[in-house]
C-alpha cells in the first residue's frame, strides 16, 4: 500500500473489523469497503465528531488491495497548500479526504481539489471525503466545486446507541488486551463524554496507566485516572 508523500500514517487499530456498525450505518460502511476493495467513485460521509469518520476513511485505505495506490489525508492538521497537497491524485486509486469541510472557501485549495477531482473521474478511480456537514451546507468560493460534491453519493453517519457503544468499547479493550469488568465499563459510559472519539482516548490513557501501575481495572483505580475529566468532586 503507498500514500502520499507526506509522511501522514494510519492508526494500527483503525480497521473495518474494529468499527462496530449500527444499522443506520450499514450502508454507508457496505458502500466504502466496495471502493477500498477497488471500486470507483465519490463518497461523502458526514457526521458529528465520534460518528468514526476518520476510522472509516483509515479503515478503507488499509482494506485496499496491496497493489493499490491510495492516499489518506486530514486535511485539518496538514498546513501545505492545496497544490502540494493534491498533486498526482489522480494517479491513485483511492484517495481519501479528511475533515474537508476544514479547507471549504478556500480558493486555492478548491481549484487543486477541482483538478483532483476531475483527474480521479478521468482515471475512473475512487474519492472519499469526510466532513462534518453534507456538500449543500458548505460555503463553497467555487459553486461548481460544491455541485460536483453535491453529485456524489452522501450518506449521514449516525452516533451509536448506549448498546453499540458499550459493544465497541469492549470491543476496543479487548483489542488493547485490556479486561474492563462490566461494572467498570457501565462506570466509564455514565461519567465519561459518550462519544467514540473521546472513548478512544480514554482507552488510551487507561491502558497506560495500567501497565505502569500493574493493577486490574477496577472502578476505584478507573475514577482515580479520570475523576478530573469526568466531573468528580
Amino acid at each position: 500500500m503507498q500514500q502520499l508523500p507526506l509522511g501522514v500514517r494510519l492508526r494500527e487499530r483503525a480497521t473495518f473489523d474494529a468499527f462496530v456498525v449500527s444499522p443506520a450505518n450499514a450502508e454507508a460502511v457496505s458502500r466504502l469497503q466496495a471502493l477500498a476493495d477497488g471500486g470507483r467513485g465519490v463518497l461523502w460521509l458526514w457526521g458529528a465528531q465520534g460518528t468514526g469518520r476518520s476510522h472509516l476513511l483509515q479503515a478503507a485505505c488499509a482494506a485496499a488491495p496491496a497493489s493499490n495506490r491510495v492516499g489518506y489525508l486530514p486535511l485539518l492538521g496538514l498546513e501545505a497548500s492545496g497544490e502540494d497537497l493534491l498533486e498526482g491524485a489522480g494517479s491513485l486509486d483511492l484517495l481519501c479526504l479528511d475533515d474537508l469541510d476544514s479547507r471549504v472557501g478556500g480558493r486555492d485549495f478548491e481549484l487543486a481539489m477541482f483538478g483532483a477531482y476531475r483527474a480521479i473521474e478521468e482515471a475512473r478511480h475512487a474519492l472519499v471525503v469526510a466532513a462534518s456537514a453534507p456538500p449543500a451546507a458548505l460555503p463553497w468560493a467555487l459553486p461548481d466545486l460544491g455541485s460536483r460534491c453535491g453529485a456524489a453519493e452522501i450518506f449521514q453517519l449516525r452516533p451509536l446507541d448506549d448498546a453499540q457503544q458499550e459493544q465497541a468499547l469492549r470491543q476496543r479493550a479487548s483489542a488493547r488486551g485490556l479486561d474492563l469488568p462490566e461494572e467498570t465499563l457501565r462506570y466509564v459510559l455514565r461519567r465519561f463524554p459518550r462519544d467514540m472519539t473521546s472513548l478512544g482516548r480514554l482507552l488510551e490513557q487507561i491502558d497506560e496507566a495500567s501497565l505502569s501501575a500493574q493493577r486490574r481495572l477496577t472502578v476505584p483505580f478507573v475514577r482515580a485516572i479520570i475523576g478530573d475529566a469526568a466531573g468528580d468532586p
